[in-house]
């Protein structure tokens, strides 16, 4: 990883900060570019994964288009100059204000999430003299084999349309007059590493288009989502998830009409492996239990990931040193709560203080989701380019 090789470079900058490698983001979402336009397939990023401005503008170069969840993250990236055909609005709860915006962008497409949705979306694009055009996101019952909590599309969850309303949906379509139906929404979950959930999926996606057009609405937009996984183990043998297997399960098993266009949101893929987060260790202590413990001067509010998920992160020591002594530990964070909690039971070289850490894998749901509990600050960002031999 990046923080290894410019290890020395890193003392100059006050901890903690995230450090993001510019050179793998720029590969990473070359591949995938280079990846979805062999089927002409249109890629938007999720930016809750990572709102960074920085980040925004390598994604705006390659001609990606955007998927937000509210909206200050679209009116964001209206100003950052993504074009407003090339955004797509998710999130179960969008209020009237963030609709009418939506629409006064002229936005590609709300991706609905219940009946009343639609209701309220005709109701405000009628009273702004507009028409709105939307996609069902539609909840089709699938096991994405992941964490529980960023499961999406299974029947109990708060998400998307469950597939036993799709009648009334259809029939209710048909009377609203400032709605323009564009087609299906998907997502059903995240962390996906398994590429026949997305086989299966596609199946389920298949039989519900083909089911839409019987019944008067033909699907001419296929939004599959996103859910591709990233390895949080050894991150530095999988740089980059494997695009090419990703969008191959898409290819072989969607069976859709040729003029379909089919619709991607990558947010973790795109951004995980290029963001670390750089700590360093503050005190040793022994618990009452007989553990280890390192305190570092990150926190659950900096990264949340683990004490929200029980998400693993690797762990390195940066300053690690050559007698090759390796302890277990505890690798707790600054903050008032017994979950801020990076590890339990990691083994890695000997930690004292002064040591600088990364906590890899970052990039994705790290600064999107850092706060200012206990009144921590935002941490800093630092970018590095090989290629560009600067930092800035």
């Amino acid at each position: 990883m990046l923080s290894r090789r410019i290890k020395e470079k890193l003392n100059d900058y006050p901890t903690p900060f995230y450090l993001y490698d510019m050179d793998l983001l720029g590969q990473t979402l070359d591949e995938i570019k280079h990846q979805a336009e062999r089927d002409g397939y249109k890629i938007h990023y999720a930016i809750k994964a990572n709102g960074d401005e920085t980040i925004l503008r390598e994604v705006l170069k390659r001609g990606f288009g955007i998927d937000c969840v509210s909206g200050r993250e679209l009116a964001l990236v209206r100003q950052l100059g993504f074009p407003a055909e090339g955004i797509v609005y998710a999130g179960v709860g969008k209020s009237d204000r963030e609709i009418e915006l939506g629409i006064t962008e002229g936005i590609r497409a709300f991706n609905c999430e219940s009946r009343q949705e639609l209701q309220v979306i005709n109701e405000l694009a009628e009273k702004l003299g507009k028409r709105a055009r939307v996609a069902l996101r539609i909840n089709p019952d699938v096991d994405p084999q992941t964490h529980r909590h960023i499961s999406t599309g299974q029947a109990d969850s708060k998400f998307g349309i469950s597939y036993k309303e799709i009648d009334l949906v259809a029939d209710e379509l048909a009377e609203y007059g400032n709605l323009d139906f564009q087609g299906l929404h998907f997502h059903i979950g995240s962390q996906i590493t398994d590429m026949r959930v997305f086989e299966f999926f596609c199946r389920r996606v298949n039989s519900l288009a083909e089911w839409f057009a019987e019944r008067g609405f033909p699907v001419g937009y296929i939004n599959m989502g996103g859910g591709l996984g990233v390895n949080y183990e050894a991150p530095d043998s999988e740089p980059m998830p494997d695009f090419g297997a990703y969008f191959d399960a898409f290819r072989r098993n969607l069976q859709l009409h040729p003029a379909t266009e089919v619709h991607f949101e990558l947010g973790r893929a795109m951004v995980a492996q290029c963001g670390e987060l750089i700590t360093r260790v503050l005190f040793n202590k022994l618990n009452s239990a007989g553990n280890e413990v390192v305190i570092v001067d990150g926190s659950m509010s900096e990264l949340i990931r683990p004490a929200l998920y029980d998400a693993y992160h690797r762990i390195e020591n940066l300053s690690a040193r050559e007698d090759g002594l390796r302890r277990s530990y505890i690798v707790a964070g600054t903050v008032c709560e017994s979950s801020d909690i990076f590890a339990t039971d990691r083994t890695l070289p000997e930690l004292r203080r002064g040591d600088l850490v990364a906590i890899q894998s970052a990039g994705a749901y790290g600064i999107s989701m850092a706060s200012t509990y206990n009144m921590h600050a935002i941490p800093a960002s630092v970018y590095f380019s090989e290629k560009l031999k600067a930092k800035n």
